[in-house]
């Protein structure tokens, strides 16, 4: 397959012109236009995270009132959730990386692909204009019976919040027929990179749940606009009946988050240990195996609503079961990287964070999965920090990793190595500072959600505060090692890291159609000597 290409023949200058990229149907700039889509919503809900922990940073309320404050942590959950990390890896990566790892020309449906890019922008839009009248207060996960009473502009933000679900559908949906049909010969689905698998599993996860809030948020808009009485206890409704809707949904979307996260995470540790994946089959169908699992443990963010102990115990075995499958993807990155001749790139770097934190994420989600322990940590500091160690410290570094990964691939251009490794080093330490002191805070009592909170708790949270700092600095020199990179990065090797996979043996940027020649499989995609 040749590399000698003129420059003038890639993707990105195939046709010049802002409108020739909006009316696109090639998957990789579609895959672009996610990527800043999604990195502009992620400086706002990074700009409210650093709103929330200054005012957090003393005692006493002093940046805002309660109320404003419950709008920003409302819109800090609401963007980096559904227009930051549902969307991230798979719109971006999985759009861009999909086809060119099943040796495909595109993806199944352009049209389509591209529609579920402006369906995206169109719930993004509505979700973001309602900052700009009355703004909501309820937290991300508009709990009823308040997301009914409350006097803001809850219906617009649910609403778009089911305009961007439609968009992970479409998106899903032509994943999963892209990866059935459209395989290169020889590309048996036992041949297929980790990175397919994972995107595989997250459509289907994609298709099969995210119907369901759709349903419940409408259900919310609905109770607002006529009082159907679903929810609102007022007219006979149940509220705790909106939590099982909500969380049959989004316990499922957490691993929409993780399972492309752990996809790019094989492809990096492989490629940096010189090595053939431990295990692959393993790691394949453990990727369904969390996404079958993954419906069925919605209940352990219920333990305190009031359900049977028999619930509650069979919530709590299930939840503590899809330890299982991931353990099995930890153990063998873990045996991939055992003697192999590991290289610490940057995007080893950020992988290897990744390991360190979805570990401390994962075994913080085996204590919550204990009925006991949960029902003392429940809406404490203690589950924020789960949370974000699981899916900051997982999402957000898989990404980073994925970025600096394929960044080669995707401009032709090298970015700066030392600067990509600072980034590195100021992310993870400040997530660690940021996170770590919150499940100190968290056994010892410190709530969530308030815009306050007693002075015992002051010093764990100035810690915190000056941690979100660190973080800021790393993704700012992130930020400046990318354009930097674009601008005048040298030019990138065919193959700078030595991998296997498909989309190193096509040109770097490729070109419009992917493949001069159809590729035909013959092996596995990891066959290192």
């Amino acid at each position: 397959m040749g590399h000698a290409h003129a420059s003038g023949d890639n993707y990105i200058n195939f046709a010049p012109g802002i409108k020739s990229w909006l009316t696109s149907l090639d998957h990789k700039r579609i895959g672009l236009m996610y990527m800043i889509a999604v990195m502009t919503f992620f400086a706002l809900g990074g700009t409210m995270a650093i709103l929330i922990r200054l005012q957090l940073f003393s005692p006493g309320a002093h940046l805002f009132s309660g109320p404003d404050y419950n709008k920003v942590m409302t819109y800090h959950g609401a963007i980096m959730v559904f227009f930051v990390i549902i969307p991230g890896i798979p719109a971006f990566l999985g759009n861009f990386f999909l086809p060119l790892h099943i040796g495909a020309k595109d993806v199944a449906f352009p049209r389509l692909n591209l529609m579920s890019w402006y369906v995206f922008m169109i719930g993004a839009t509505l979700g973001l204009t309602t900052l700009f009248y009355g703004g909501v207060d309820t937290g991300w996960t508009f709990y009823t019976p308040y997301s009914i009473r409350t006097g803001t502009a809850v219906v617009s933000m649910v609403l778009a919040a089911f305009i961007m679900g439609m968009s992970s559908v479409l998106t899903g949906l032509n994943f999963i027929v892209t990866v059935h049909k459209l395989r290169a010969p020889g590309m048996t689905m036992g041949r297929m990179p980790l990175f397919v698998w994972a995107i595989y599993s997250t459509a289907i996860l994609q298709v099969l749940a995210t119907p369901v809030l759709a349903i419940t948020l409408l259900l919310i808009a609905a109770e607002r606009l006529i009082g159907i009485g679903i929810f609102d206890p007022n007219l006979g409704g149940d509220p705790v009946l909106f939590q099982h809707f909500f969380w049959f949904y989004s316990h499922p979307a957490v691993y929409i988050m993780i399972l492309p996260a752990m996809g790019i995470i094989s492809e990096v540790i492989v490629a940096f240990s010189r090595k053939t994946i431990f295990g692959y089959t393993a790691i394949a169908y453990s990727s369904l195996g969390i996404a079958a699992v993954s419906f069925f443990v919605w209940g352990h963010h219920m333990f305190v609503t009031g359900q049977s102990e028999v619930a509650g115990l069979v919530f709590s075995f299930i939840t503590m079961l899809v330890g299982v499958p991931t353990a099995i993807k930890m153990f063998n990155w873990l045996a991939t990287m055992y003697r192999g001749s590991i290289q610490f790139q940057s995007p080893m770097l950020y992988a290897m964070g990744f390991l360190f934190l979805f570990a401390i994420g994962g075994v913080t989600g085996i204590m919550l999965a204990s009925v006991g322990l949960d029902v003392h940590f429940h809406d404490t500091y203690f589950v924020v920090a789960h949370f974000h160690y699981v899916m900051v410290g997982g999402s957000l570094m898989a990404l980073m990793a994925g970025i600096y990964y394929w960044f080669p691939k995707m401009f032709g251009k090298m970015y700066n190595e030392t600067t990509a490794r600072i980034s590195f080093v100021f992310t993870f330490i400040g997530f660690n500072v940021t996170f770590f002191p919150q499940f100190v805070l968290g056994a010892m009592g410190m709530p969530r959600r308030y815009a306050d909170y007693l002075p015992p708790f002051e010093s764990l949270n100035k810690i915190s505060t000056v941690g979100s700092w660190l973080i800021a600095t790393g993704f700012l020199i992130s930020l400046y090692t990318i354009i930097r990179g674009l601008q005048s990065g040298a030019k990138a090797p065919a193959n700078p890291w030595g991998a296997k996979t498909l989309e190193w043996t096509v040109a770097s940027p490729p070109i419009h159609s992917n493949f001069d020649i159809d590729p035909i499989v013959t092996a596995g995609p990891y066959e290192y000597r």
